[in-house]
């Protein structure tokens, strides 16, 4: 990777919707779902799926900070979720899918940190913030199939998206 690009990591419950919110900005050069924070290693999605691995299905993003700068990109990320929902995401539950922002260093800790605060201070939800701020572990890239999930099987995706509830929630929350 060049030096002028970064990384931001995060996990947002299922990584199929976490890839496109992303990929469709400049500056973002690459969006990869994958899995981190847990103790198996190179674990598959069979195992991070069983819940048992302690991994969080989450997203890489490689950016270029001249073009899109970490604040953005954490505005995207909250408004992609739940932050208030300690046991998954709409219709994904368990520990693998749990919301968390992986910082790369203490400038995104320094930054994740304030952004969580003004979250919470704003009295957008009337439930407390639940989202970890962690710091970067290994991360693992899923199998291939699930690489741009959403432009490889569009109607799948689609349908899955559709009757997860999230796109409602992000409607009503964040519209």
């Amino acid at each position: 990777m060049s030096e002028q690009y970064a990384k931001a990591t995060f996990a947002g419950g299922c990584f199929w919707c976490m890839v496109k919110p992303f990929d469709q900005w400049d500056g973002v050069d690459s969006v990869i779902s994958g899995y981190t924070g847990g103790h198996i290693d190179h674990p598959t999605y069979e195992q991070v799926k069983s819940g048992e691995s302690g991994h969080y299905e989450s997203v890489q993003i490689t950016y270029d900070p001249s073009k899109i700068d970490y604040e953005t990109i954490l505005d995207l990320y909250w408004k992609q979720i739940d932050p208030t929902d300690p046991d998954g995401q709409f219709h994904d539950r368990g520990p693998q899918y749990r919301t968390a922002i992986f910082y790369h260093n203490e400038t995104q800790k320094t930054l994740a940190k304030a952004s969580r605060a003004d979250l919470e201070s704003s009295g957008k939800f009337n439930k407390p913030i639940v989202t970890e701020i962690k710091p970067a572990e290994r991360f693992y890239p899923a199998e291939d199939y699930h690489q741009q999930f959403y432009e490889k099987n569009p109607e799948e995706y689609a349908e899955d998206r559709a009757k997860s509830g999230r796109d409602q929630f992000i409607q009503q929350h964040w519209a």
